[in-house]
C-alpha cells in the first residue's frame, strides 16, 4: 500500500514562500504520476500540479502558473511543490497525491477521482 505524507506548510505573510516535501513509500515510485491539490473550506478539492513518473510533464493550474512550480526526486521518492508570491487565496489544505502510470500513461491528469492515493494534508496559511 502506498503511503504519502506531506510536510512543509505553515503559516507565512503575503508575497512569501512555502516549500511543500511529499515523502511516497510503499511502492515503486516511479510507476506513479503525483499530483499536489488544495481545498479550502466549504470549496471543492482543486488541482494545483502535478508531474509525470520521471519528471518530463508537467502542469499547473492557471491560478498558481508562475509562481508554484512542482519537481520530483525519483532516488529520494518525494515530490516537492515550491510555492512563491504566495497570496492570501493560497490558503487552503494541500494534498499529495499518486496516479499509477504502470500502463504507460505519460500525461499528467488534473481530475481528483483519477489519483489512487493521497496524503493527510499539510495546512497553509498566507496573510494579508
Amino acid at each position: 500500500q502506498v503511503q504519502l505524507v506531506e510536510s512543509g506548510g505553515g503559516l507565512v505573510q503575503a508575497g512569501g514562500s512555502l516549500r511543500l516535501s511529499c515523502k511516497f513509500s510503499g511502492r515503486t515510485f516511479n510507476m506513479y504520476a503525483m499530483g499536489w491539490f488544495r481545498q479550502s473550506p466549504g470549496k471543492e478539492r482543486e488541482f494545483v500540479a502535478g508531474i509525470n513518473w520521471n519528471g518530463g510533464i508537467s502542469e499547473s493550474a492557471d491560478s498558481v502558473r508562475g509562481r508554484f512550480s512542482i519537481s520530483r526526486d525519483n532516488a529520494r521518492n518525494t515530490v516537492t511543490l515550491q510555492m512563491n508570491s504566495l497570496k492570501p487565496e493560497d490558503t487552503a489544505v494541500y494534498y499529495c497525491a499518486a496516479d499509477w502510470a504502470g500502463d504507460g500513461t505519460v500525461e499528467v491528469n488534473t481530475t481528483p477521482g483519477l489519483y489512487d492515493f493521497w496524503g493527510q494534508g499539510t495546512q497553509v496559511t498566507v496573510s494579508s
